[in-house]
C-alpha cells in the first residue's frame, strides 16, 4: 500500500521525543510543531475516566501523557514501525492500547464511544475531511471534543497539496474558515479555530481547531 510505504518513511526520519521536557516532565502532550510551546492538555478539560482516540499517534508520546491523567486511550497509526515503538516505550502503562491502521477503516469498524478524538498534525490534515468527519462524530459520545492541529496553509496555498516529506500523501490545507465550515456539516457544533503564534525567531504558526459532537 502506496500510503503506508510514504508514512514509514517519513517515520525513518523523524528524531524520537526527548525523555525529558524543558520543565523535567517524562510525558507532556504538545500541539504544535516546537518543543515546549503552545497550550497543554488543560483545553480539553478533566480528563479523568474519558475515553481518548488518538488518530495518527505516532510513537504514542502525547496519548501516553494522557493515560497518565486518567484517560483510557487508544492510538491509531498507518505505518507499523510507529506502532512498535509506541508499544517499546508506553506499553508499560495501563488503560493505554495502540493499532496498526488506516483512519477511515479503524474509524468504521470500531464501535466507540470517544469523549475526546485527537489528530495532531495527523490524519486530519491528510484524509478527505468530508470523508472522515461525519465517520469521527459517529463515534464521539454527545458531547465529545474532536480537538486537531497542524500548520496553517500558506497564502495563496490550494487547499488540497502533497507532503513533501512523505512522498505521494495528500494534505488538506484548509484555513479556520474551512474547517469551521466542514466540521458544521459534519454535525459538531462548538467550534473554535485559532492559529497559535510561533515563538520568538518563528515565522509560522500552528492552526488549533476543536468541535463538538
Amino acid at each position: 500500500m502506496e500510503a503506508v510505504e510514504a508514512w514509514e518513511r517519513y517515520a525513518q526520519g523523524r528524531t524520537p521525543r526527548r525523555e525529558v521536557n524543558a520543565a523535567g516532565a517524562r510525558t507532556w502532550l504538545n500541539w504544535t510543531q516546537y518543543p515546549d510551546h503552545g497550550p497543554d492538555e488543560s483545553i480539553l478539560g478533566d480528563l479523568q475516566g474519558r475515553t481518548v482516540l488518538e488518530l495518527g499517534c505516532g510513537t504514542g508520546c502525547n496519548l501516553a501523557h494522557l493515560s497518565t491523567l486518567g484517560a483510557s486511550c487508544t492510538g491509531v497509526d498507518i505505518a507499523p514501525s510507529q506502532y512498535r515503538k509506541a508499544v517499546a516505550r508506553w506499553g508499560h502503562l495501563p488503560g493505554l492500547t495502540f493499532h496498526t491502521a488506516e483512519v477511515t477503516d479503524y474509524v468504521t469498524r470500531t464501535e466507540g464511544p470517544f469523549d475526546v478524538v485527537l489528530s495532531i498534525f495527523g490524519p486530519v490534515w491528510f484524509t478527505d475531511p468530508e470523508q472522515l468527519l461525519p465517520l469521527i462524530h459517529k463515534r464521539m459520545s454527545p458531547g465529545g471534543v474532536l480537538a486537531f492541529s497542524h500548520k496553517p496553509p500558506a497564502e495563496g496555498m490550494k487547499p488540497v497539496g502533497t507532503l513533501r516529506e512523505a512522498k505521494a500523501v495528500t494534505r488538506w490545507d484548509h484555513s479556520a474558515d474551512e474547517w469551521t465550515a466542514l466540521l458544521a456539516s459534519a454535525g459538531f457544533s462548538g467550534i473554535k479555530a485559532e492559529i497559535i503564534p510561533p515563538p520568538e525567531g518563528q515565522s509560522t504558526g500552528t492552526l488549533l481547531v476543536m468541535a463538538y459532537a
